[in-house]
């Protein structure tokens, strides 16, 4: 755009100074019209920075998801070929699930088992409940047919001392009294005993046995879940829209759980236009301005667009003040500078743009409406270049 201008400068000085020779053409007119294209293309340039900034380095950058298996296994099938279109939801790889259908088997069993065991639990205590409301009633009769014995016995026991009654009749009473208390003593201990049984009980009331058995049954209850989990995780699905690259998996080679080791690079189509500006020049860039590219991948052609947001935040804001810090954002941003986003306006919205794509591109402020045709023009000049392929080889 400044060669044009210049060459628009030149035909014009070479009319009024040499072709019809209406000035003179001597060291001060020489002076003023080198100086003036100087003076105004710098102010022009300067001005056009900032109320119309430009950038040379508009970067496509695609999310980028490691696939790790969350099992480790051998691989039965890969239905997918790289570089190919891939919907969400799409199978990328399966791993062998006989080895995980036999561990939910066995967790199955397990479960089955104490379910049963919870069953005879459960039983056993009915049983001493049983048991302790017989030998309670057990007790008060021998209890009272004792108490009756006894009175019988002293009955006895006086009318064989006033010789009315009969001595055998006695000493038959005193023997069932010694017989009754030993049954009584045996029935008051076994009812103790249940009782004890049926007072081991945990805080939460249940008795000891029950409550083991089902805490069992909740371990077992989770293995199985986790081992349905790692079931259902032996075929790996397309987390999204996208394409798989880098892939090395095939069948027969054992897929890892170890994050260090991906199987394959999946690049999602979701995707980030970053223009990469110095901190200098967006003072006036705001969301929701106009903004155009030209990638180098499409020659000649103006990509319409719109200011999303500036990335406020970059790796050199960081200070290890918690401890060590990483890189943020999605891709490393040079010293001094700030990136800014841009949405791809609908008209372009479809547009193939391939992750890694670099071009050009300039936002329109709100301030120079005159000058930014200048800008607009300069960035079709640009596109047109690309056309140029200069290689030898």
């Amino acid at each position: 755009m400044e060669l044009l201008l210049l060459s628009i400068y030149s035909f014009f000085v070479w009319l009024i100074f040499i072709k019809f020779k209406w000035l003179p053409w001597n060291t001060v007119s020489q002076v003023i019209v080198i100086t003036i294209p100087v003076i105004s293309i710098t102010a022009l340039i300067l001005i056009l920075n900032i109320v119309a900034p430009s950038s040379d380095d508009v970067r496509v950058i695609n999310y980028v998801v490691p696939v790790v298996p969350r099992v480790t296994g051998r691989v039965t099938e890969v239905p997918i070929e790289p570089n190919r279109p891939i919907k969400k939801g799409d199978v990328l790889f399966k791993i062998d699930p006989v080895p995980f259908e036999l561990e939910v088997q066995a967790a199955e069993a397990n479960l089955s088992m104490l379910r049963a065991k919870l069953l005879t639990a459960e039983a056993n205590r009915r049983t001493l409940g049983e048991q302790l409301n017989a030998g309670t009633g057990q007790v008060q009769a021998l209890t009272a047919k004792l108490g009756l014995l006894r009175i019988r016995s002293k009955q006895f026991k006086e009318l064989a001392k006033s010789g009315a009654g009969n001595k055998f009749d006695l000493e038959q009473a005193e023997a069932e009294i010694a017989e009754l208390g030993g049954q009584l003593a045996t029935s008051v201990a076994n009812a103790a005993q249940v009782k004890e049984k049926l007072a081991a009980k945990t805080a939460e009331g249940e008795q000891d046995e029950v409550a083991q058995v089902k805490a069992q049954i909740e371990q077992a209850e989770s293995q199985l879940a986790n081992a349905k989990w790692k079931l259902d995780q032996t075929v790996y699905y397309a987390p999204a829209d996208g394409t798989v690259v880098s892939l090395a998996l095939r069948p027969g080679s054992v897929a890892s759980i170890m994050v260090t080791q991906p199987v394959m690079t999946f690049v999602e189509d979701a995707q980030w236009i970053l223009a990469i500006y110095h901190q200098n020049e967006i003072r006036s860039v705001k969301a929701g301005q106009e903004a155009e590219i030209a990638m180098k991948m499409y020659p000649g052609r103006i990509i319409k667009c719109t200011v999303d947001s500036i990335m406020w935040a970059t790796a050199q804001g960081q200070l290890p003040i918690g401890g060590m810090s990483t890189s943020a954002g999605v891709a490393p941003i040079p010293q001094n500078a700030l990136a800014i986003r841009l949405l791809v306006d609908a008209k372009d919205k479809h547009l193939f743009l391939a992750s890694g794509a670099h071009g050009i591109g300039a936002i329109y402020t709100d301030e120079g409406h005159m000058l930014h045709i200048i800008r607009k023009v300069i960035i079709r000049v640009g596109s047109k270049l690309d056309w140029v392929i200069l290689k030898l080889h």
